[in-house]
């Protein structure tokens, strides 16, 4: 998962990085009229228009009367990308049964250029934070203040944790978010100790979540799973301590298959 920038680097086209930028702010905009699209991309509009003509005839683009937007055919890519990461295909029948079981938000996520990933996420009887959940599916986002990313962090070489930190920073999300490095790197610790992590209201006021880390049999980290609730019904004692077991319990779970159904050659290192 080495994502350190390195010398002799290839040249990258800019017409592709370009198609990319396109892609990108139809993303962010919700979809947008050429002259939008234009100006927010500080291009000419006949220039915006050949690369929304090309996106189109490849059919990653579909145009709505003046309105050009995404189209479906990045689900489909999306799910082929999905399906062949093994922590999804082992790891999904077993978030389910940790949904139901905990009845709270279960999740599996895994790390790639820094962030964190989410693969899958499954809501329990008594979830709450639907329409962020689902939102969470749609972008990546910061390790360091979540029980997943926390997890993950935890089981990274130093020098990588520090090119991630080097890379991002440690913004704040609320006010008890680690935003310190030397803080997070004790927290890392104590979280390999205990061997699981907890969001403790770090990235959302009133929830709390509980993480461990899924690494293979060489101690490599390929992901990690998590369970959040409300903070008054996550920090309840031997509900606490319950939502703990379950959650270690289906990390070992998800390493155990994992492990006997692939060689070490199925974990690529990506950059």
């Amino acid at each position: 998962m080495a994502d350190e920038p390195t010398t002799g680097s290839p040249r990258t086209l800019k017409t592709v990085s370009r198609a990319f930028d396109v892609i990108r702010a139809l993303e962010e905009l919700d979809g947008a009229r050429v002259t939008e699209l234009a100006t927010h991309l500080d291009l000419s509009k006949s220039v915006v228009y050949n690369y929304l003509s090309t996106l189109r005839s490849e059919r990653f683009v579909v145009k709505e009367e003046d309105t050009y937007r995404l189209s479906l055919q990045f689900l489909l890519v999306g799910e082929y990308v999905r399906y062949q990461n093994i922590l999804y295909r082992i790891g999904k029948s077993e978030l389910e049964e940790l949904a139901a079981k905990t009845g709270e938000y279960a999740h599996l996520a895994t790390e790639q250029h820094g962030l964190g990933i989410n693969l899958y996420k499954v809501r329990g009887e008594k979830a709450v934070g639907a329409d962020y959940q689902v939102n969470k599916l749609q972008q990546a986002d910061y390790l360091h203040f979540s029980a997943t990313g926390k997890a993950i962090l935890a089981h990274l070489p130093r020098e990588r944790v520090n090119w991630i930190v080097d890379q991002y920073g440690l913004p704040a999300k609320t006010d008890r978010t680690i935003t310190d490095r030397e803080h997070l790197f004790e927290e890392l610790e104590t979280i390999r100790d205990r061997g699981y992590s907890l969001n403790d209201e770090e990235e959302i006021t009133g929830l709390q979540a509980i993480g461990a880390p899924v690494t293979n049999r060489h101690g490599r980290v390929l992901g990690s799973i998590s369970v959040s609730g409300p903070v008054r019904r996550m920090k309840q004692p031997d509900y606490h301590e319950r939502i703990i077991e379950s959650v270690v319990n289906t990390a070992n779970v998800i390493e155990v298959n994992v492990n006997m159904e692939e060689s070490d050659d199925e974990f690529p290192t990506f950059s």
